[in-house]
C-alpha cells in the first residue's frame, strides 16, 4: 500500500488513479491522518432476469431476411 501527501496527491493524480486501477490501494494523508483511500472499483453486474428475456422474445416477430442484407437494403434506401 503506497501512502502519500495531500501536495503529492495533488501534483501526481493521474499517476496515483492508475496506480489505483492497477490493485494498488494508495492513501492519501493530510497533517499525517488518512484522508482517503484509492482502491480499484469493481463494476456493478446486474443480474439477468431470465423469465423476462425469454417472454420479451417470444413476443418478436422472426426476420425473414438476414441481418446484413436488412442493413444494406436501408442503406441504400438512404434510410437510416
Amino acid at each position: 500500500m503506497l501512502t502519500v501527501n495531500l501536495v503529492e496527491a495533488k501534483a501526481h493524480l493521474g499517476h496515483l488513479v492508475d496506480l489505483g486501477k492497477d490493485g494498488e490501494s494508495v492513501r492519501i494523508l493530510r497533517r499525517g491522518k488518512i484522508l482517503a483511500q484509492l482502491v480499484k472499483a469493481e463494476p456493478v453486474r446486474k443480474p439477468i432476469a431470465v423469465s423476462a428475456l425469454r417472454s420479451l422474445i417470444s413476443t418478436m416477430t422472426p426476420q425473414r431476411k438476414p441481418a446484413p442484407e436488412t442493413v444494406r437494403a436501408m442503406r441504400d434506401e438512404a434510410r437510416y
